[in-house]
């Protein structure tokens, strides 16, 4: 791309330049899924070629009409910039090029090259000597600034940085204390990263931080599990892995599939527009209950909570391996086959061993059960052919047919719901299976007050989790090469075993927060989690600096971490900015009307978060006073959000509703009231008319 280095004008003009170079981009992958559906060739081939051109054609569309660069690094002339020794390279979230076989006129941010502008420092510069980072308002390029890395060191406010501003970009600042003190901040960056935000979530490839680029570029082989304090990044990190994973390993991850699992709907929905902007559009993104609730057993029912804790104790899957397996019984007969005028024989002794062998070798039930079938085949085949007789395919169909009652009789077939359904419906096999592994009081609660049939089964959420397991037991199924699992904290063991199922052959990335568990069995201890999930190697890495979340908000939500009873560090805002304010009040209706009125007059969204029980009073109270609402999941700028939906999302202004009740409407209360009050990146404002809980007590208003 050469080294010389532009003035504002000549960046707009580039900018310019860029943009519609990837319009014709954009035009010419859809025309050649025009001439693509034309392709001669087999099937398979067309069709493949299809997929792949109808996927670049979306990615490239995808795009949108965002900035076409967010950065530029320039290297200098001597040998520690080897390669790329006096080049400049532009950086996007997209590989854009104007002719094949010139260089492209933006780099994609996950390229090798890319590296050196996330990581590189005064310190280790890496061959850099200019690090330019782009300010915009929507498309239009506001100014740069430029960041000399092999200068010696500024102290703060003292001319580390040049910049040419249209608009005003900001100062030249540096990082929090701690690990991050010294390292200079761009103006663009700080602004960057303090944006209000209003809709879904957005991507960060403009302003990650070099201990999240380590995480983000970390193989595909390595498992790794991220404590994130709240407004760390943790789920940006998970993502941007996603997508850069997707790029260096594309062929390989394309054909076992990359699988995102978020807490709920709404956060899913929040997220839902990163990848697609990173030109990722092939990955799946659900919930755990939807991953595995099929739609041959639609939830129809709930449990009770003692029911619901039991079910996803790991000790259930013990209980289902063994109420399968009792139902394998030991030969009693041998084996007979009439064959014309011969007829085949396989002594009971023999067929005895087969059944044990295939029991100690099956890694599932119903492969245990096809091996016998096969072996059993097999020895007839060798009496067959020691008569001279030809064994063809249908020979050997028609002896598989003809051993199979004989199988069913000590190795019967069973399906997943059909076992889960005897066992629910069934105290005694109940009993049976879970002697000593459950109490009495335990498997009471689990027990259905009547026996059900499989088609009329009233299943529940819980149920979906055996019903997975039980599948498990039965038959293997496929897996995914990478899967991302976001608030892992709150998985169940059994949740985790599911995972761990699907993942067997490939790596995970496991996010979440200790802090932040608020299900019955949510983990204290990653360790014991990452056991369940099945990497019980896997790295452990603890993001503690915050930055979306402002350091007044976090001051507040500190205070409560000595009560959850767990071990994370407290969380450090990279911000000094932040308004906190602590109301109370003999109205709440009334005062959260004003509040919300007064955050309409400023820039972003708004959350009011408040107990689940009273949403719907908040929401006739604000709608009768010409304030429109939209749901969690919902685009608009004020958002009525029960407590149990907040985790993982975020608003620029956030009005908690009553902290106390909060905390009563669960048994991990206190951590609900962690993750409400941390969904603000800017303001804070707490209305109560209770007492506050005691762990807030010396909050100033």
């Amino acid at each position: 791309m050469g080294g010389r280095m532009r003035g504002l004008d000549g960046e707009r003009e580039y900018a310019e330049r860029c943009r519609l170079a990837l319009q014709a981009m954009i035009a010419g992958a859809r025309e050649n899924v025009v001439v693509g559906e034309l392709t001669w060739g087999d099937r398979y081939t067309a069709e493949r070629l299809g997929y792949y051109l109808r996927s670049l054609a979306q990615e490239l569309g995808d795009e949108g009409t965002g900035p076409p660069f967010f950065g530029l690094i320039g290297y200098g002339d001597d040998d520690t910039a080897g390669e790329h020794r006096n080049q400049t390279y532009y950086l996007g979230r997209r590989h854009i090029s104007d002719a094949i076989g010139r260089p492209p006129l933006v780099i994609d941010w996950r390229a090798p090259v890319s590296t050196s502008f996330y990581r590189a420092s005064p310190t280790d510069p890496r061959g850099i000597t200019t690090r330019r980072r782009f300010g915009w308002s929507t498309e239009t390029l506001t100014g740069y600034e430029d960041e000399h890395l092999t200068r010696r060191p500024h102290p703060p406010g003292a001319g580390g940085q040049e910049s040419e501003h249209g608009a005003d970009a900001g100062s030249d600042a540096t990082a929090a204390d701690g690990a991050d003190a010294g390292r200079v901040v761009s103006g663009i960056l700080r602004a960057e990263i303090e944006r209000p935000r209003v809709g879904p979530m957005r991507d960060i490839v403009a302003t990650i931080q070099p201990e999240q680029d380590l995480l983000v570029r970390a193989e595909l082989d390595e498992s790794l599990c991220v404590q994130g304090a709240p407004g760390t990044g943790k789920t940006a990190v998970g993502l941007h892995r996603a997508a850069y994973l997707l790029y260096v390993h594309r062929a390989r991850l394309q054909r076992n599939g990359v699988l995102v699992l978020g807490p709920n709907r709404a956060f899913l929905h929040y997220i839902s527009a990163v990848l697609p902007t990173l030109g990722e559009v092939d990955v799946e993104q659900t919930t755990i209950e939807e991953l595995l609730t099929g739609e041959q057993h639609p939830i129809r029912s709930t449990d009770d909570p003692g029911a619901v804790e039991t079910k996803h104790d790991k000790r259930m899957a013990e209980v289902l391996r063994r109420a399968l397996y009792s139902r394998i019984q030991t030969p009693e007969d041998a084996v007979v086959v009439p064959d014309s005028s011969y007829r085949w024989r396989v002594n009971q002794y023999e067929f005895e061993q087969m059944v044990d062998d295939a029991r100690q070798e099956a890694t599932a039930y119903l492969l245990g059960r096809e091996r016998v079938i096969s072996r059993l085949v097999a020895a007839l085949q060798r009496q067959a052919e020691a008569r001279g007789q030809n064994c063809n395919g249908n020979w050997l169909r028609k002896m598989g047919r003809a051993v199979t009652p004989a199988v069913d009789a000590v190795w019967p077939a069973v399906k997943a719901d059909e076992l889960l359904a005897g066992l629910l419906s069934d105290p005694t096999a109940l009993a049976t299976a879970a002697d000593g592994i459950l109490t009495e009081d335990e498997q009471a609660a689990i027990s259905w007050k009547r026996a059900r049939k499989p088609k009329s089964a009233l299943w529940t959420a819980a149920d979906a989790v055996l019903l997975d397991e039980a599948s498990a037991l039965l038959e293997r199924g496929p897996t995914y090469g990478h899967v991302i699992i976001d608030e892992a904290q709150d998985l169940s063991p059994m949740q985790c075993r599911a995972i761990a199922r699907r993942s067997e052959h490939g790596s995970i990335t496991v996010l979440g927060d200790l802090a932040q568990g608020t299900t019955p069995w949510a983990t204290r201890d990653w360790p014991a989690q990452l056991a369940h999930l099945g990497k019980p190697d896997s790295q452990v890495v603890a993001l503690t600096t915050g930055y979306r979340v402002p350091a007044a908000v976090v001051e507040v939500a500190n205070r409560l971490l000595g009560n959850l009873g767990i071990d994370v560090p407290p969380t450090r805002s990279f911000r000094s900015d932040g308004r906190l304010s602590i109301q109370r009040t003999s109205d709440l209706a009334k005062t959260c009307t004003e509040a919300v009125r007064a955050a309409l007059t400023e820039e972003g969204s708004i959350g009011v978060i408040a107990a689940d029980e009273a949403i719907d009073h908040l929401r006739t109270t604000l709608h009768d006073d010409g304030i429109d609402t939209i749901e969690a999941d919902g685009d608009g700028r004020v958002a009525l959000v029960p407590a149990a939906l907040a985790k993982g999302l975020e608003y620029d202004h956030v009005i908690v509703i009553e902290p106390a009740a909060i905390v009563e409407a669960e048994p991990r209360g206190l951590n609900r009231l962690y993750v409400v009050l941390t969904r603000a990146v800017s303001r804070l404002d707490v209305l109560h008319s209770r007492a506050l809980p005691p762990e807030l007590d010396g909050t100033k208003a």
